[in-house]
């Protein structure tokens, strides 16, 4: 019997080893990434240089920072991807945003592996379940003795 294997999570570190900083190109680093529902997005940074905000596309488009005490600031910031869609952060010190220092991404649903294969799917003719297949029986006959 085989048993439904979940895909396991991926962590992303956000502009890998140049980290969350100004002067990189987030865009361009998200390019060929699959995010998936269940992924972690870690913010790597010096604490109090930088911070992470999650927005929407217009506060994303225009760098509008949501309130303070929304901010992300430790300097390792764990984001799980739990839903899928669009997702949009940005830094919120001074201008960082406006010279680029933010990062969308889109997110996808979980992905199932190979071992959880759908059901099988309906008879073309009927739309319903091809029947099971039963053996056909002979019938016999009791000895009367």
């Amino acid at each position: 019997m085989s048993f439904p294997i979940m895909s396991s999570a991926t962590e992303f570190i956000v502009g890998d080893d140049s980290g969350w900083t100004l002067g990189f190109d987030y865009q361009a680093w998200a390019v060929g990434k699959n995010f998936q529902v269940g992924d972690k997005i870690v913010f790597k940074y010096l604490e109090g240089a930088h911070t992470v905000f999650k927005v929407n596309g217009t506060g994303f488009q225009n760098c509008i920072k949501p309130p303070a005490n929304e901010a992300l600031t430790s300097g390792n910031d764990t984001i799980v991807l739990a839903t899928p869609g669009r997702k949009w952060y940005i830094c919120g010190v001074g201008s960082h945003c406006d010279m680029g220092q933010k990062l969308a991404i889109t997110v996808q649903p979980l992905a199932l592996s190979p071992n959880m294969a759908p059901s099988p799917s309906p008879s073309p003719l009927t739309g319903k379940p091809y029947p099971p297949k039963v053996a056909h029986k002979r019938p016999f006959l009791l000895n009367p003795h």
